[in-house]
């Protein structure tokens, strides 16, 4: 007993004398020079920043007017679990990071903002530190916002994360950080992924959280380090999420110059090989390999290579900042078609039900025999046939069984019967946004036209699709 005593003073000994070192070493490591972050990130310029409240104001109405009284008359929140708020549709680009526990994603964030050693900086260390989504935006003085405050300001966009529960609330944190990045873009910093713990050991939804930020999230850093290649099963949910979005997804080898040439060679070999199962696209994601904190990078390693690395992601990430309000515009087409979609094959739905009921039916297993076999009654193929809908952009029938299951049928109505004699009807002012009014909206952008005012000569609006489903 004595001698295990002794063992275990010996060892923590060893390892206070380690950490000790450590810490002189990074005191006297000489820190890198940051120009080149001011210089790509257009930080240092004083020109004044783009006023685009005019086309966001324009965003917003085409929104409410064209496209949110078919997405709430057939309920499509309920499938996707998205609603858009008007914080939504005004925020600036966020920028989400993923990764597994203690890979640098804080101390990647600190080093970008160039908050070490500043009362600012976020909490770093081999041990898995980062326990709430951390929310970095701008504000005029430091200031940190708990979850609930931020859910229950309607003039941000965090508000429908209220619906995960107050255990997420007390793990969800806002901080207001007076930095000119931040002024262009808010940085989300994520909880790492611990293997060996069950999700529902969080205490909340996990996943449905992180696909939350995913389904908003302009772009997305997934982060490893050399130590840290595997994929488990959290991780292998993530990766699940993030179908769909390939185009976001920016993945970081950090820490590189801890490796040997050799060494990093056979490193950035295994994570492609840990993650070509996961990511299921002809081409690759981009991968970015670096040490990214604020320390100069070891001697006799490839210091050209890493800077330039380096560079590329901070010009993908001012690429976002600069789209931002191209991205704002095409995110909102894409949800627009989406809801079209969703309203279309719910009509279908409905009218094969009106079509089947006699007299005599039992109405419950009537719509019951259509829901389980869509394919026999031709649901998917009649909206294919009818409309000018792609057969990629079908949603899963699977999903429709969970839909009908909690909203009954008899709770819409036929698309040709969601008309008024002064507001028009729901589906032609919805495909008039998809094809006229929103590629307007983003034409007069780069042409420096009046938002109010559309023009199709330069984006090719189309002619407006033929409403099938209007009474005449």
């Amino acid at each position: 007993m004595k001698a295990l005593l002794l063992l275990c003073c010996f060892l923590a000994s060893l390892l206070l004398s380690g950490q000790a070192e450590v810490e002189d070493a990074s005191e006297e490591a000489p820190l890198r020079d940051r120009s080149h972050i001011d210089k790509t990130l257009m930080l240092n310029e004083d020109k004044p920043a783009d006023d685009y409240s005019a086309v966001l104001q324009r965003l917003r109405k085409i929104y409410h007017t064209s496209i949110k009284p078919l997405e709430q008359s057939y309920k499509y929140n309920e499938l996707r679990q998205h609603e858009i708020t008007d914080g939504e549709i005004t925020s600036k680009p966020m920028v989400l990071f993923l990764g597994p526990w203690s890979v640098g994603k804080s101390t990647m964030i600190n080093y970008l903002l160039g908050l070490e050693d500043t009362r600012y900086q976020l909490y770093t260390g081999a041990e898995p530190t980062t326990s709430e989504f951390t929310v970095l935006m701008h504000g005029p003085k430091l200031k940190t916002i708990e979850g609930i405050v931020m859910a229950a300001d309607s003039a941000r966009s965090f508000s429908p994360l209220e619906k995960f529960g107050q255990n997420f609330l007390e793990k969800l944190i806002g901080i207001e950080v007076p930095h000119k990045l931040l002024e262009r873009v808010t940085f989300v910093d994520t909880p790492g992924i611990i293997e060996n713990r069950k999700q529902q050991e969080r205490g909340y939804p996990f996943n449905d959280v992180c696909q939350w930020f995913i389904d908003r999230a302009d772009l997305i850093f997934v982060v490893f380090d050399p130590t840290k290649l595997d994929v488990g099963l959290e991780l292998e949910m993530l990766f699940r999420q993030l179908k769909g979005r390939e185009s976001q997804i920016r993945i970081i080898l950090n820490k590189a110059d801890n490796l040997a040439t050799q060494m990093l060679m056979r490193v950035y070999g295994a994570l492609f090989w840990s993650l070509a199962p996961l990511i299921n696209v002809t081409e690759p994601p981009r991968v970015y390999v670096s040490s990214f904190w604020p320390q100069d990078y070891k001697p006799d390693t490839h210091r050209e290579l890493f800077l330039k690395e380096e560079i590329s992601l901070l010009e993908d990430l001012n690429q976002v900042i600069e789209n931002r309000l191209e991205n704002k515009i095409a995110f909102i087409r894409q949800h627009a078609i989406r809801v079209r979609i969703h309203a279309l094959l719910v009509d279908r739905y409905l009218q094969t039900y009106k079509d089947k009921m006699t007299f005599f039916s039992d109405g419950e297993l009537v719509f019951k025999d259509i829901v389980e076999d869509p394919d026999k009654f031709y649901i998917f193929k009649t909206i294919l046939a009818k409309t000018n809908v792609s057969k990629f952009d079908l949603p899963n029938r699977e999903a429709y069984k969970d839909f009908f299951g909690i909203n009954p049928i008899s709770n819409f109505k036929l698309l040709s019967q969601q008309c008024s004699y002064m507001g028009g009807c729901f589906l032609e002012k919805i495909e008039r946004a998809i094809t006229q009014e929103l590629p307007s909206l983003l034409g007069s952008i780069g042409l420096g036209k009046n938002p109010g005012a559309p023009n199709c000569d330069k984006t090719g609006c189309g002619e407006t699709p033929k409403n099938r489903y209007k009474k005449h």
